[in-house]
């Protein structure tokens, strides 16, 4: 017997609209978190008087993992998800918290410090119901397309 395991999500089966396209916005408003990233770099590398660009990966992460956490805890939802009208609920359907955002940002890191585990991530994307990801899997979190209000 097939049991529910995120009682609260929306069902793929019963009200698709929430999935309709995800995977692909999910893509370009990783796209648009990259370059919004990238800008915010900028003044950092000449905040440290270009020493910042000795350790250019390491910053880029730095601030790439300081911004999601904090748009992420804040609306659930990166800029690039903002502008792409989806947002993460975890398990009970809410919107993720500070600790979870963590853990999401954590999870996210480490799928692309190790590419193998970042291609399964995105195979995931495109091939599960719902469109998660490894991280979203591990916490039964899943990008939304966002309600209307």
């Amino acid at each position: 017997m097939y049991t529910d395991i995120q009682p609260a999500l929306p069902d793929p089966a019963v009200q698709p609209e929430f999935y309709d396209g995800v995977a692909v916005k999910r893509g370009i408003a990783w796209a648009i978190d990259v370059v919004v990233v990238a800008l915010m770099v900028v003044p950092a590398v000449v905040l440290t008087a270009f020493i910042g660009l000795f350790f250019l990966p390491f910053l880029y992460a730095a601030i790439s993992f300081v911004y999601r956490v904090l748009s992420i805890s804040g609306g659930s939802a990166t800029w690039g998800m903002r502008l792409m009208a989806i947002e993460l609920r975890d398990t009970a359907g809410r919107r993720l918290d500070f600790g979870q955002a963590f853990l999401h940002t954590v999870g996210y890191t480490v799928s692309l410090a190790f590419a193998p585990l970042q291609v399964i991530s995105v195979i995931l994307m495109l091939a599960t119901e719902r469109g998660q990801g490894l991280t979203d899997h591990v916490m039964g979190t899943a990008a939304l397309n966002r309600r209307a209000i």
